[in-house]
C-alpha cells in the first residue's frame, strides 16, 4: 500500500506540473521579451517604466532590481510607442523599405545605477572596444546605430557621455535641461522636446497674461530644476514679476513648512517644476494641510495627469493651469495596444538577461495604457521616425529597396539626423544648429471641475510667436474674477512706487507732485515735464503750457499807452506855455531852461512804457529799461539840483557866500546834471555789456503757464539802481530842508511831494511784484513808471501852469519880492 501511495504522489505532482505548464505555455503564446526586437538595425531605448525615488544605501555593488520599484503607467506608454513606431516602420514600404529595424529597450529606473543596459548598448561583440588604435572597422564601435531616451535630464547628463565619445545618436524625448544645447559637451545629443527655456517662456506669459507679480517657484532637485529654476529667474529680471519664495523639492521634503511659509508671504501663485510623482506628493499635501485660494502652474510632465484632477478635494486647493506639449493623436496605436496586450510576453529571468528588462506589468489592461498621461508621445514617435529617416537617407533608400552594401557608422546617422527634414502628422520635423526642434507649440491647459484636463489656449513657436488663452472658459476659484497675487496693492492712478525692502513688487505708493508724471515704462520714478509743459499734482502725462503774455490789443495796454501819449501832449503843452512865459517869475522860479530839460526828458522816459507790451525780444528788454533809466536820472539829477539851488537862496547864500559864488561862477547846475548822466551811461554801458536784459520764461509761479517778462537782473543794475537812489534820497534831502521857506514859495515843498508819492508808487510795486508774477505785471510795471512821470509833471509843473494862466497877478516880481521880504523880516526877528 506505501508503495502504491508513493507512486501515486508522484503521478500526481507530475500532473500538476504538467497542468502548470500548459496553462504557462497557453498564456505565452510569444515567447519573445517586449524589450527586444530582432532586425538588421538596432535602436536603443531607454525608458524609466519604474523608477527609483527614495536614495538606495548599500554596503557592496549591487545591481538594482527596476521592477522592484515604483511602477509608472505613463512611461510605459511611451515605451509601448517606440515599440509600435518601430513595427510601423517595418511595415511602412516607403521608409526603409527591405529594411528591418530591431531594438533593444532597457528600464532605466535610476539615475546611477542602471548602467548595464547603457553598457550593453555599446557592446560590440560582446566587448566595449578600447581607443588604441585608429579603428579600422568602426561599424563595430556598437550594436546601436542610435539610442532613443533617457527621458529625464540627469539620467541624459550620466548616460551621455559615454554615446558622445563614439557619436552615437542619442535622441532624447524628455531631456529639457539647457545644457544640452551645447554641442561642444554633448556633440550627438538631440532632442525632439523643447528645451527648458520655452517652458519658462510659456509659464511667464501666462504670469503676465493675468497681470500676476507675487509667484512662489517649487522645483525638483535635480539638473532638469535647478535649470528651470535659474532660467525663470533670469526670464523675470527685468519685468514686473517678482520671485517671492523658491524651494527644492526631494524625497525628505517638509511640504507643511513650504506652505507656511507661502502662506505667510500671502502668495497665491504657485509654480510647481517636477516630474509626476513629485508633483503628486506636492498636491496631495496641499489637500491634507487645507491649503486654499491659489493658482497651481504646472509643467509638461505633469499637466495632464490623469489621477490628480480627479482626486476627492482637489477642487479646495484652488485653480490648476499647466503647460502641456499638445495631444497629438498616433494613428492605429489603440489597435497595437490592444493587440500587443490581447498575448502574453514572459519576462523570467532565463528570457531576460537584464534586471532592468522585466515589467511584471502583463495584467495591465488595454484600457489603462491608453487611459494613461499622453504627454511626450508625439516626442517618442518622432524621435523613432528621425533616425529612421536619417538611415532612410544614409542607405539611400529608394524605389522600393536600399543600397545593402553601404557600411554604416552611427556618426553617418548622426550628420543625416541633424539635417532632418521631413513631415510627421502635419508636422514638419526640423532640428537647428543645438540639436533642438524647430517645429512644435505648447498647449495651455486647466483642470476643469469635471476632473479633465481642458485646452484653453496655445503657444506656437513656428513659424512665429503666438500666444492666446480664452479666459471665458476658466473656472477660477474666486467664482469669476481673475485672482490676484501682489505682495503690495497697485498704486492708484498717478503713484509712484517706492521700493519697500528687496522685492521690487513691494512698495509704498507717493503721489507724484506737480510739475511731474508717471510713465506705465516706469511706475518707480516721478518723470519731470519739460519747460513748456506742466502737469497736476498724480498726472500721468503732461500738457503744454498756456504762453501769456500782454499784446499791444489788450485794454489795459491801450490804456497805458494812451496816458504816455497824453503824457508827451502835456509835456509839449507845458514846453510852449513855459517858452512863451519865460521871463516870467514862475518860469524863472520853476528853474527856467533846466524846466524843458526836465520835460522833454519825461517825454523820452515815457519811450519805456511801449515796450512793456506784445512778445518780448532783445531789443524790447532793452528799450524797456533804458529810455528810463537814463532820463529819469537827468530829471533826478535837476530836481536835485533845483532843490539845492532853493535852499542856496535863502540859507546857505548868507551863510556860505564863496560857495554861492563858486556855484554861480562855474556854473554847478549844469556840472552835477552832466556829470550824474555821465556816469549813468557808463553804468549801463557796463551793465548791457556783462548782463543785457533778455527774454524770459516764467515757468515756476503758474504750473500750467508761461509768462513772457523780461530778465532784470538787480546785480547787475545795482549800479545804475544806487545813483537814482542816491539822487533820490539828496533830492528828498534838500527838498526837505526847504519845509520851512515861504508859504507861498511852494517849489521845495512840491518837490518833497513828488519824491514822497514816487516812493510810495514803487514800494507798492514792489510788494506786488514780490506776490504776484502773471502777465499783468507787466502792467503794472507800466503803470508805476507813468506814475513816476506824473508825479513830477501833475505836482511840480502843472500848479506853476495854472498860476500862468488863471492867477496871473501871482507871476509878477513885486508879488515873489514881497514874499521873500516877509520871509527876511521873520528869519531876522
Amino acid at each position: 500500500v506505501g508503495a502504491v501511495n508513493y507512486k501515486m504522489g508522484h503521478c500526481l505532482a507530475f500532473l500538476c506540473l504538467l497542468g502548470s505548464f500548459l496553462h504557462a505555455f497557453a498564456q505565452c503564446t510569444v515567447p519573445a521579451s517586449e524589450f527586444r526586437l530582432e532586425g538588421y538595425y538596432l535602436i536603443g531605448g531607454l525608458f524609466d517604466i519604474h523608477h527609483a525615488t527614495d536614495p538606495v544605501h548599500n554596503d557592496r555593488p549591487e545591481a538594482i532590481n527596476c521592477s522592484s520599484q515604483p511602477f509608472l503607467l505613463p512611461n510605459y506608454r511611451r515605451f509601448q510607442l517606440m515599440r509600435f513606431s518601430v513595427e510601423e516602420i517595418n511595415n511602412s514600404t516607403e521608409l526603409l523599405p527591405n529594411v528591418s529595424l530591431g531594438y533593444e529597450i532597457f528600464d532605466h529606473c535610476s539615475d546611477t545605477q542602471s548602467f548595464p543596459g547603457i553598457l550593453n548598448l555599446i557592446l560590440a561583440n560582446g566587448m566595449i572596444q578600447p581607443w588604441g588604435e585608429a579603428h579600422k572597422n568602426l561599424s563595430k564601435v556598437s550594436k546601436v546605430i542610435a539610442v532613443v531616451g533617457p527621458f529625464t535630464s540627469t539620467q541624459a547628463l550620466t548616460a551621455a557621455p559615454l554615446f558622445m565619445a563614439d557619436f552615437i545618436p542619442m535622441v532624447s524625448y524628455g531631456a529639457s535641461s539647457s545644457v544640452f544645447s551645447s554641442k561642444a559637451q554633448f556633440p550627438s545629443f538631440l532632442r525632439t522636446v523643447h528645451p527648458n527655456k520655452v517652458v519658462i517662456e510659456v509659464i511667464v506669459s501666462i504670469i503676465q497674461h493675468f497681470n500676476w507679480h507675487w509667484v512662489a517657484f517649487l522645483y525638483i532637485e535635480n539638473d532638469f530644476g535647478i535649470d528651470g529654476r535659474d532660467l525663470f529667474i533670469k526670464r523675470i529680471k527685468d519685468t514686473e514679476i517678482c520671485l517671492a519664495y523658491t524651494k527644492s523639492l526631494g524625497h525628505d521634503t517638509d511640504y507643511s513648512q513650504i506652505f507656511k511659509l507661502i502662506e505667510a508671504q500671502r502668495i497665491h501663485i504657485i509654480i510647481i517644476l517636477a516630474p509626476k510623482t513629485t508633483a503628486e506628493a506636492v498636491i496631495e499635501s496641499a489637500i491634507q494641510l487645507n491649503i486654499t485660494n491659489k493658482v497651481w502652474i504646472a509643467d509638461d510632465g505633469w499637466s495632464l495627469n490623469k489621477r490628480l484632477p480627479k482626486t476627492k478635494g482637489i477642487k479646495n486647493i484652488g485653480t490648476v493651469l499647466g503647460v502641456s506639449q499638445p495631444l497629438i493623436t498616433i494613428p492605429r496605436f489603440n489597435d497595437f495596444i490592444s493587440s500587443s496586450k490581447s498575448q502574453t510576453h514572459c519576462e523570467n529571468a532565463e528570457q531576460s538577461m537584464f534586471c532592468s528588462q522585466v515589467c511584471n506589468c502583463s495584467t495591465l489592461s488595454t484600457e489603462a495604457i491608453l487611459a494613461a498621461d499622453p504627454s511626450f508621445s508625439f516626442p517618442v514617435y518622432s524621435a523613432v521616425y528621425a533616425i529612421a529617416h536619417a538611415l532612410h537617407n544614409v542607405l539611400q533608400c529608394g524605389s522600393g529597396r536600399c543600397n545593402g552594401n553601404i557600411t554604416l557608422y552611427p556618426h553617418m546617422v548622426l550628420a543625416k539626423l541633424k539635417k532632418s527634414n521631413f513631415k510627421l502628422l502635419n508636422q514638419r520635423i526640423q532640428f537647428d544648429e543645438n540639436g533642438d526642434p524647430k517645429y512644435g507649440s505648447y498647449s495651455i491647459v486647466f483642470w476643469n471641475h469635471s476632473g479633465d484636463a481642458e485646452e484653453i489656449g496655445f503657444y506656437n513657436f513656428y513659424p512665429r510667436v503666438n500666444f492666446f488663452i480664452n479666459s471665458t472658459k476658466l473656472q477660477w476659484y474666486t467664482k469669476g474674477q481673475v485672482p490676484t497675487s501682489q505682495c503690495s496693492p497697485e498704486c492708484p492712478v498717478g503713484h509712484a512706487k517706492k521700493q519697500d525692502g528687496i522685492h521690487k513688487c513691494c512698495f509704498n505708493c507717493e503721489i507724484c507732485p506737480n510739475g511731474t508724471y508717471i510713465n506705465s515704462t516706469d511706475p518707480y520714478t516721478c518723470i519731470h515735464c519739460k519747460e513748456t509743459e506742466w502737469s497736476a499734482e498724480g498726472s500721468t502725462s503732461c500738457s503744454l503750457r498756456v504762453v501769456e503774455y500782454i499784446p499791444f490789443t489788450d485794454s489795459g495796454a491801450i490804456v497805458i499807452m494812451v496816458l504816455a501819449c497824453v503824457l508827451v501832449g502835456l509835456t509839449a503843452a507845458m514846453s510852449v506855455l513855459f517858452a512863451i512865459n519865460y521871463n516870467t517869475p514862475i518860469v524863472r522860479s520853476a528853474g527856467g531852461p533846466m524846466c524843458f530839460l526836465i520835460l522833454v526828458c519825461l517825454s523820452f522816459c515815457s519811450i519805456s512804457v511801449f515796450f512793456y507790451f506784445d512778445k518780448p525780444t532783445t531789443s524790447f528788454c532793452i528799450l524797456r529799461f533804458l529810455p528810463f533809466l537814463l532820463f529819469y536820472t537827468v530829471c533826478l539829477a535837476c530836481f536835485v539840483v533845483r532843490s539845492f539851488q532853493i535852499v542856496c537862496i535863502f540859507k546857505i547864500a548868507a551863510k556860505f557866500p564863496d560857495l554861492h559864488s563858486w556855484w554861480m561862477k562855474c556854473h554847478g547846475q549844469w556840472l552835477v546834471i552832466t556829470v550824474a548822466f555821465g556816469i549813468q551811461v557808463l553804468l549801463l554801458l557796463i551793465s548791457y555789456s556783462f548782463d543785457p536784459s533778455n527774454p524770459y520764461n516764467e515757468t515756476v509761479w503758474y504750473p500750467d503757464k508761461i509768462i513772457l517778462s523780461c530778465d532784470f537782473n538787480l546785480k547787475t543794475f545795482s549800479g545804475s539802481m544806487i545813483l537814482l537812489l542816491s539822487l533820490c534820497s539828496l533830492c528828498f534831502i534838500f527838498s526837505y530842508m526847504g519845509k520851512d521857506l515861504p508859504k507861498n514859495y511852494n517849489e521845495a515843498k512840491a518837490i518833497t511831494f513828488c519824491l514822497l508819492l514816487l516812493i510810495l508808487t514803487w514800494i507798492i510795486f514792489a510788494t506786488v511784484a514780490v506776490l504776484y508774477r502773471g502777465k499783468y505785471i507787466e502792467i503794472l510795471n507800466a503803470l508805476a513808471v507813468l506814475s513816476s512821470l506824473y508825479s513830477f509833471l501833475l505836482w511840480y509843473f502843472l500848479p506853476k501852469c495854472y498860476i500862468i494862466v488863471f492867477q496871473p497877478h501871482k507871476n509878477t516880481k513885486q508879488y515873489f519880492q514881497g514874499i521873500i521880504q516877509d520871509y527876511t523880516k521873520t528869519m531876522s526877528q
